[in-house]
């Protein structure tokens, strides 16, 4: 039913009409103020996270098991920040050997380095042999970064890995051992750290390296002794396996 039009219910929603417009006026977002033509919306300055990228840790053979001496004058370990690379070798024994005898020739080695050289340890941090054994070298603790004595200058921030046997132009380097010392690197290399088919900058510590103390070299991150030393450590056959390597540790941190 239609409500009858008179000028009054006219008036009432004329002033109605008027009420809505006054309002939208007000708060009508094109009159507020604009912020000047030159502001730029806010970006984020925070820096990307880093990624982790670590390998499994393998099995180690403790030295317990290999019963190493302990030299009563042998001071404390000592330990850098991190591990930055991984410096290979070879401990220039006889190749061809039974794997079940190489506790005895670590014994040997250890007597070599820690009374023959007077290291008060084994220099090595590891020692793989050719079974893809991994022996725990010198003391402090697998899982940090003890300080070596396997090249000099570059101890610091480095983990000595010795491969057993002798690796001259022409031998042959076992499966199995490339691919455990590719394991060890994988864990050990600080999992913050570069990419280990590049570069890394150490400073040299010694005169007696490739470098002249306080030198900051680019090594890499796998590398062989020679690399900071004048020799001929790991031989030409493993030396020449180092990128292989290298390239096994980036898939084991899935990079």
């Amino acid at each position: 039913m239609r409500l009858p039009y008179t000028r009054r219910s006219h008036a009432a929603a004329l002033a109605v009409l008027l009420l809505l417009v006054a309002t939208c006026l007000v708060v009508n977002p094109s009159s507020a103020p604009r912020p000047p033509e030159s502001a730029a919306p806010s970006v984020s300055s925070a820096a990307p996270r880093p990624v982790r990228h670590q390998g499994p840790r393998p099995v180690i053979v403790a030295r317990a098991a290999w019963r190493a001496e302990t030299v009563t004058t042998a001071p404390a370990a000592r330990y850098a920040p991190a591990v930055k690379a991984a410096v290979i070798h070879h401990t220039s024994t006889p190749n061809g050997y039974d794997c079940a005898s190489v506790p005895r020739l670590l014994r040997g080695l250890y007597a070599g380095h820690a009374f023959g050289r007077h290291w008060d340890d084994i220099g090595y941090n590891f020692l793989v042999d050719a079974c893809g054994t991994i022996y725990e070298g010198r003391a402090g603790g697998v899982d940090r970064p003890v300080v070596g004595a396997h090249t000099k200058g570059f101890n610091e921030g480095t983990v000595g890995i010795a491969a057993i046997g002798t690796f001259t132009e022409g031998a042959t380097v076992p499966e199995p051992m490339l691919d455990a010392i590719a394991r060890l690197v994988a864990w050990k290399l600080d999992p913050w750290g570069p990419d280990p088919r590049g570069t890394v900058a150490l400073v040299s510590t010694n005169d007696e390296s490739r470098y002249p103390r306080g030198t900051t070299a680019r090594l890499p991150v796998v590398g062989g002794h020679t690399d900071g030393y004048q020799t001929r450590c790991p031989g030409a056959a493993l030396y020449a396996r180092l990128p292989d390597i290298s390239a096994r540790v980036a898939r084991l941190q899935r990079r």
